[in-house]
């Protein structure tokens, strides 16, 4: 149940960022509502969560997925270039939160 929470949170806190992108500062109600109500969501579904799964272990694939999630959002929905260096990001992600899961952050 606790993968089930951290996925809910990373969700809302993907659609909370990609949300952001459309505030224009806060200047636009609907997006800065989406995006507060969001993290709001994904802060509470982290702390449950970590009621089951290791703080170190769930942040890092909280923040680790949802950063891969939004670096691609950019790059297929809002134009932003695939670099060498986004690349290498990604996957030094990937790789970080397979290392924490298979004992790392225990």
């Amino acid at each position: 149940m606790g993968y089930l929470l951290l996925a809910g949170a990373i969700a809302a806190e993907v659609g909370a960022t990609t949300a952001m992108k459309y505030t224009e500062g806060f200047s636009r109600l609907g997006p800065s509502l989406l995006t507060v109500l969001g993290y709001v969501l994904s802060f509470a579904l982290l702390a449950q969560t970590l009621k089951s799964v290791s703080v170190g272990t769930a942040y890092a694939i909280w923040a680790g997925v949802g950063t891969a999630a939004i670096v691609t959002i950019g790059m297929v929905f809002l134009g932003e270039a695939l670099t060498p260096a986004k690349a290498a990001g990604i996957a030094l992600i990937i790789v970080g939160v397979v290392v924490l899961n298979l004992g790392g952050a225990h």
